[in-house]
């Protein structure tokens, strides 16, 4: 478990660095490259989804060798401790609680300023939909559901592939979700050319997102939040996210903390509805935020439990 505890005591205190030499921001770049390669706006639509998956094939295969070279060379450092520090500082890259936490925080201290306007700007930085308009119950919203769903992409999927597969198999999981947020959306330029990196997404994600779900019921347990709600909101609700994974970890937090998620939002001036998953026992507020973050937390330390109790990682 040496490897796994530390990379999240490495990203505990050091969190992510600013760095464009960092993992993810290497894969980015890759990414984008590829697509400067591929991308034809005048190629038809079979075409394009032909080059997407290819784009794809070659982020995951480049990927996970370019780590499984690295876990190889770590392995000739002559201490029986060096393997696991590198392949800790590498699978720390894939995970991100300080990042959310850090961002939940700030949301939290501005709206508890009265600083809305800076709230909405920051909560901005993490969220795809439009924050101009926001008042403090939809800014509070969008950093919970945000901090929700990526538990289960920035911290349990890729601990869950590293359990699979070690710390290539947790590359190779985030190169697939970096792709899914660059090129896996639903518009007239990524339809086709970025459906095989969302559907690819979707299907990585699936049993992470259960085991993300679960997780939170335990940890509302711990808590001290409602378990037995956030159970039964799961249950009835999460297959309302348009996602097939992000329900189970947005309904599982709005069960909980006694709230409502979903409803309204705007992307680029035109709103849209999501459907609501939770009860409007209590009005969202900058307090969820925290519970959140403080969920969020209890899943990872959880799942690392059971991690070293299972394999011994």
């Amino acid at each position: 478990m040496l490897t796994g505890i530390l990379a999240f005591l490495i990203d505990t205190i050091i969190g992510d660095p600013n760095s464009k030499y960092h993992p993810v921001c290497l894969i980015g770049r890759l990414i984008s490259f590829l697509e400067h390669c591929f991308y034809r706006k005048a190629d038809s639509t079979a075409r394009k989804f032909r080059m997407g998956a290819l784009l794809v094939l070659l982020v995951l295969f480049i990927s996970y060798e370019v780590a499984a070279l690295i876990m190889m060379m770590a392995g000739w450092i002559p201490f029986w401790w060096g393997s696991a520090v590198v392949g800790a500082l590498l699978l720390s890259s894939t995970i991100s609680p300080k990042s959310l936490a850090k961002a939940g925080r700030e949301i939290y201290a501005l709206l508890m300023d009265g600083n809305l306007a800076e709230a909405r700007k920051k909560v901005g930085w993490i969220v795809g939909r439009d924050t101009e308009q926001l008042d403090d119950a939809e800014v509070a919203r969008a950093a919970v559901e945000t901090i929700a769903e990526n538990t289960i992409d920035g911290i349990i999927a890729p601990l869950f592939f590293f359990a699979v597969g070690g710390v290539p198999l947790a590359v190779l999981y985030r190169a697939a979700n970096t792709m899914d947020s660059m090129i896996g959306y639903k518009n007239e330029k990524y339809l086709y050319f970025g459906r095989a990196a969302a559907r690819l997404d979707d299907v990585l994600g699936y049993i992470p997102a259960r085991i993300t779900g679960i997780l939170f019921v335990f940890s509302a347990w711990l808590l001290g939040f409602d378990h037995r709600n956030a159970w039964r909101v799961m249950q009835r609700d999460a297959g309302k996210h348009p996602s097939p994974n992000g329900g189970y970890a947005e309904a599982t937090v709005a069960g909980a903390l006694h709230i409502r998620l979903g409803g309204f939002n705007t992307y680029f001036g035109r709103r849209t509805f999501r459907a609501y998953m939770g009860d409007v026992i209590e009005m969202t507020a900058p307090k969820h935020i925290m519970e959140c973050i403080r969920m969020m937390y209890t899943a990872t330390v959880l799942f690392l439990l059971i991690l070293y109790a299972m394999f011994g990682l």
